[in-house]
């Protein structure tokens, strides 16, 4: 009799391991099947390369990872240290491939002193967008009046077709894209007058000015992705002279002023490598359409 129960015990733990070969030979015939349909998945997560970049490019960078690795979005897992420490990362070997904005001269001198040979390549258009509040009637700035304005020679509303209201023109902490945006595409050389408030967060600078439900004074700046990650309803967004920044006219560089996003790795990566890999998928069509998705501008 224990024999008998003996060797029905042994019959039912040898069933459950065909069964539980059976459901791992199952998965990997479809997984196989699944990326074979799929060609665009080109990595696994444990051999996708290290990436790193701006906050601004986070959003982008998952949508790749997700699409190159087929794994939900939801489980994407990359951490951006912002522009600075992405392109010391990248110097340091820390990371494979960064999306930032253009580097520095100071980030340039810093890989050259490292031995590093920075490749840039463009992968998204971006363009510094202004709004004030849908209280103010002015729809349209110069570029030359946004710079008088944050120089502090136009002061108030009227001096640009509005009402006689003080301009209260926001400005970004020194160390954000948006500020060093504003410098070189806008001012050019032209010297910004001291804040009169002091310097807010990204995510605080929206909200501030909506708070202002009684100052139709406000004026502020931002990248325009940033447009589709806040709550933008009670803000107004500036045509630049006379040219509004919809998707098609920063697509086609009607408006002005525009920059790009770069994904950036060391020149001397081999051609072979994971890293030149995820390169080349993200200048792809697919890579585009994948841009575009995730609620950028696309390049091409």
């Amino acid at each position: 009799m224990n024999k008998n129960k003996n060797l029905i015990n042994a019959l039912l733990i040898i069933i459950m391991i065909l069964v539980v070969i059976g459901c791992i030979v199952s998965y990997l015939y479809f997984v196989q099947v699944e990326n074979e349909e799929n060609p665009n998945i080109l990595f696994s997560t444990e051999n996708y390369p290290k990436v790193d970049g701006s906050i601004a490019t986070l959003k982008m960078a998952e949508n790749f990872k997700s699409k190159f690795t087929g794994q939900n979005i939801e489980n994407v897992n990359i951490m951006h240290t912002k522009t600075e420490n992405a392109y010391k990362n990248l110097i340091n070997k820390k990371v494979d491939l960064i999306l930032v904005t253009y580097p520095t001269e100071k980030e340039i001198v810093q890989a050259q002193e490292a031995g590093i040979e920075l490749e840039i390549v463009p992968i998204a258009k971006e363009a510094l967008v202004f709004f004030n509040s849908k209280e103010n009637k002015v729809e349209n700035l110069t570029l030359a009046q946004i710079q008088d304005i944050y120089s502090g020679k136009i002061t108030n509303w009227r001096d640009v077709g509005g009402d006689d209201i003080a301009i209260i023109p926001y400005q970004r902490p020194s160390t954000s894209d948006s500020q060093k945006g504003m410098l070189s595409l806008v001012m050019q050389g032209i010297k910004m007058k001291e804040p009169d408030t002091e310097d807010i967060s990204m995510w605080q600078l929206s909200n501030i000015i909506v708070d202002y439900t009684n100052s139709s004074g406000a004026l502020g700046y931002a990248f325009n992705y940033y447009k589709i990650l806040y709550d933008t309803d009670q803000l107004k967004f500036l045509s630049v002279n006379n040219v509004e920044p919809t998707y098609e006219n920063i697509r086609t560089g009607l408006y002005g002023p525009q920059t790009e996003y770069y994904a950036v790795i060391r020149k001397d990566e081999p051609e072979n490598s994971d890293t030149r890999k995820l390169l080349n998928a993200i200048t792809s069509n697919y890579g585009q359409s994948i841009v575009k998705e995730a609620g950028y501008v696309q390049i091409n």
